[in-house]
């Protein structure tokens, strides 16, 4: 994910972010934010744009992810230290070595223990997250037109077998 300014001529950012899922989607911009010591600045969480179930989880580099987890005693997603450089240099170096890294970059989950675990062990949907049953959205109005043209081929059917026994 890239931030601009409203003219989209400067690039505050490039941040590196997973997939983020939400029940229920909101009408408006949501973004969580992680708890931080005292005076320091707040750490994004994710970020779901108006209406959009899906949204993106931030991913720091792991002192950072280390400290959040401690911190917030829940498991946050984590890449290389080295990289984070490359997520704050200006769009003029922002070059395609650095989004290639960013792209490949082996991303882990810090524990709040300080255990390093791959991301699939605490990132994902459990059973007990997902809904009882799907949201209706269909319409029975196929349903309905295919009954129609069933009713009137039988009706077409009976007057041609009528017509041949007189």
């Amino acid at each position: 994910m890239q931030v601009f300014n409203k003219r989209e001529n400067h690039l505050y950012g490039t941040f590196l972010t997973i997939p983020d899922y939400r029940l229920r989607p909101r009408g408006k911009v949501i973004i969580t934010f992680e708890e931080r010591a005292a005076g320091s600045p707040e750490a994004v969480r994710a970020w779901f744009y108006p209406g959009d179930n899906y949204g993106h989880e931030f991913v720091y580099p792991k002192v950072k992810a280390v400290e959040l987890a401690k911190l917030n005693s829940q498991p946050v997603a984590s890449m290389p230290t080295e990289l984070a450089p490359s997520t704050t240099l200006p769009a003029t170096t922002m070059q395609e070595p650095h989004v290639v890294a960013l792209k490949q970059a082996p991303l882990k989950a810090q524990q709040p223990t300080a255990e390093e675990v791959e991301l699939s062990e605490v990132f994902q949907v459990s059973p007990s997250d997902l809904p009882d049953s799907l949201p209706k959205t269909a319409s029975s109005l196929p349903l309905v037109a295919l009954i129609g043209l069933v009713a009137f081929g039988c009706a077409r059917l009976l007057r041609y077998a009528g017509a041949n026994r007189i």
